[in-house]
């Protein structure tokens, strides 16, 4: 079984401008495919939907070594990461099939292979 990650970018204005009934139609979808992964085969095991970027908080580390904390994202995008799937899979095309049911054609869903270290 391998895991996978699918990323959920989005535009937060348009989440923070959308309607009850828009919200409750963009959750009940995601009820719809993690109820299609589980008819398939497909076991979630982890994902959250995420907080605005304004409230995110990015770590670095100085050329000295000082760890640096700043609010928020640098980059000004109109897509953000606004939630993920873990997902263990054994049939990687079935499950592209199945995220179509969360895609549009202005903001692609990805999907990727976690690494497996084996134990290591």
């Amino acid at each position: 079984m391998t895991t996978y990650v699918v990323l959920l970018p989005g535009d937060e204005s348009t989440w923070e401008r959308a309607t009850p009934a828009q919200r409750a139609e963009t959750y009940e979808t995601h009820g719809r495919f993690a109820a299609m992964l589980a008819e398939r085969g497909h076991k979630i095991t982890g994902g959250e939907e995420l907080t605005h970027t304004r409230s995110a908080k990015q770590v670095r580390r100085d050329a000295a070594g000082k760890v640096l904390v700043s609010d928020g994202p640098f980059a000004e995008t109109v897509e953000q990461l606004t939630g993920f799937y873990v997902v263990e899979s054994d049939d990687l095309d079935d499950l592209l099939e199945v995220c179509g049911l969360l895609a549009n054609s202005d903001v692609p869903i990805e999907v990727r292979a976690a690494v497996d270290h084996g134990g290591e």
